[in-house]
């Protein structure tokens, strides 16, 4: 058993590897999805998520020195959670951190929303955002249940002709047609992408379930998949009595 860690009023006592927040309420799960999403740890130092692994492990193994506070602990988790990926224990590549979505993935909204785009444009940036996913998903996939790199490789593929098929060929189809004032033509190309990002999104997620944070998922667009329970790590099975489970397939 670990050490116990100073308690304090407002914060909740640690509990290593789950939430921080209450995830039976609205609020909790907000807070906790924006803990993931916090781009301030993508500033942390190497010294700094060394200091947390090893704040974890100490608590792991009940070695904790003296003094140290619950506030510590989930400051702690939290740095570990956001760069390293739970199952190879590797730093995962800032842009493809759920803490970089916002950062790195606005820019990426807001060149897709650019009015008056041409061929060129609209395939680049209809392509830079399914890499985009694909890389998320991939760097924060499942990896003990391995997939083959040829499926995601078909996936991203997929992903990139249907997303850039489908902005392509709407814009097209407004331009064409004559019934709309340029006003209007305008307004409606500026939607365009929703649709075609839409339906790419399920081949953006082939590499896999991903490790999906309680309550949460930062991914633009959510997927869900199932899975029998007798797939699953043990200890997850032995935690529901139901013969197959809703997951979150992509972040």
């Amino acid at each position: 058993a670990a050490s116990a860690a100073s308690a304090s009023s407002d914060v909740p006592p640690f509990q290593l590897g789950k939430p921080r927040f209450q995830q039976t309420s609205f609020y909790g799960r907000f807070r906790h999805f924006l803990d993931i999403i916090d781009p301030r740890t993508l500033f942390v130092t190497e010294r700094r998520l060394r200091e947390a692994v090893q704040l974890l492990e100490d608590y792991k193994h009940g070695t904790l020195r003296p003094g140290v506070t619950n506030e510590q602990l989930w400051s702690a988790q939290k740095i570990k959670q956001a760069i390293l990926h739970p199952d190879t224990n590797e730093k995962i590549f800032m842009p493809f951190r759920m803490s970089g979505y916002i950062p790195f993935g606005t820019p990426i909204v807001v060149g897709l929303l650019l009015p008056n785009q041409t061929l060129a444009s609209t395939v680049f940036w209809q392509w830079l955002n399914q890499s985009h996913n694909a890389c998320v998903n991939y760097a924060n996939r499942n990896a003990t249940k391995p997939s083959p790199a040829s499926k995601f490789i078909q996936g991203y593929l997929g992903a990139v002709i249907s997303a850039v098929s489908i902005a392509v060929g709407l814009n097209v189809l407004v331009q064409k047609a004559n019934k709309f004032t340029p006003a209007t033509r305008l307004l409606i190309q500026r939607f365009v992408p929703f649709p075609a990002v839409g339906p790419a999104g399920d081949g953006a997620d082939a590499s896999g379930p991903a490790h999906a944070h309680p309550g949460a998922t930062p991914d633009r667009h959510v997927h869900a998949g199932e899975i029998e329970t007798s797939q699953l790590e043990p200890e997850i099975a032995q935690a529901t009595s139901s013969r197959t489970v809703v997951y979150n397939k992509g972040l």
